[in-house]
Order: C-alpha cells, then structure tokens, then sequence
C-alpha cells in the first residue's frame, strides 16, 4: 500500500507565500501549518500580558511584541509565531528579515484546547534549544492559571505554577511581579 507523501517546500517558498497570505502558517522541515483563528477570549488573554509586561519592563530595554512576529527556532528549518514574545538589547532579525526574530528572552502561549499538546510539547522543546531564552510562560485560557518555566542552566528549566487571581509570576533576571490578576483582567470563565 502506498502512502501519501507530502510535498516539501523551502524556507524561502515558505517566507514569500506568508507575504502574500492573509494568514499566518507556521514552518516546519518543508511544511507550512496554517494557524487557526483566536477567540475573544485568547487575544483579551494576549492584550492584558502585553500590557502587563510592558508595565513590569518599563525602563529595560526589552521590546514587547505581539503575534505578528515570527521566532527562528531552528536556521531554515522551523518558524512559528508566540503569542507574545519579548526580546531584551538589540533585537537579532533573522535572515535579514524585519518578522523575524531569532534571539527572544521570554515567549508566552496562550493555550487552547486544539494547542495546548503542541505548545506545550514538541513547540516547547524547540523554544529551551534557544540560547537567549530564559522564560516560557504557558497561560490557560480557560481558567486563571499560568505554568512559568525558568531557565536555570544549559538543560535545566524549573516550572512555577501560579493559578487563581492573587498569585503572580516573577520575569527572570528582573524580579519584578505580574499579578494574574492583569493577565486575566475581564476575562468572563463562563462559558468555556
């Protein structure tokens, strides 16, 4: 029995067919995946920890970026897009590309139901291969719950959990809280 092959395309057929797409995909070895479209709910969830983080970095330099830009996760072989990504000194593009970003500090998901194993997971390892990241933050949209996994050392990454609209996490290498109670601001729980 034969099986379906799919057919690859390249990093650069990947890049001019984004350019022209009103939707985002993401790149993996040869293979575009399109992104889905976000609740209400996940882009209020996206909107507060920009605001958060851009209150708590207030005078670091470190630039708070929307979805919009892309991280290099691998030189020509995975490109995919945070929620959130934060980027401290001088921003490295990737390729000479001005969407791509290729030395983040902190990247945050917010995690759906059709996302989580993968945000979570194989996307997951693929961010602790970066050598400038120290924060992966993953956000329930469904309840106010956060997991904040910290770099430690080469290999070594310790996970925080923080749940309920008192707890807060604290950004590595600037000690500088953020409530859950501001990434979770008007966001309704009901209706999961």
């Amino acid at each position: 029995m034969e099986t379906a092959k799919t057919k690859t395309i390249s990093v650069e057929e990947y890049f001019a067919r984004e350019s022209e797409s009103e939707t985002k995909s993401e790149y993996c070895d040869g293979e575009m995946f399109a992104m889905t479209g976000a609740s209400f709910r996940h882009n209020l969830i996206v909107s507060n920890i920009i605001t958060a983080f851009n209150i708590a970095l207030r005078g670091k330099d470190c630039y708070v970026l929307p979805s919009d830009i892309k991280v290099e996760l691998d030189f020509d072989r995975r490109y995919v897009y945070p929620d959130v990504t934060v980027v401290c000194g001088e921003a490295e593009m990737a390729r000479g590309r001005d969407d791509v970003v290729a030395n983040p500090k902190i990247v945050v998901e917010v995690l759906s139901k059709s996302t989580m194993d993968y945000d979570k997971g194989s996307k997951f390892t693929a961010y602790r291969g970066l050598s400038s990241l120290t924060d992966f933050i993953a956000a329930d949209q469904y309840t106010a719950y956060v997991e904040h996994y910290r770099k430690q050392g080469p290999g070594l990454w310790t996970l925080r959990e923080c749940s309920g609209l008192e707890g807060s996490l604290v950004l590595s290498d600037f000690e500088v809280p953020v409530a859950l109670s501001d990434i979770y601001n008007r966001v309704d729980f009901g209706g999961k």
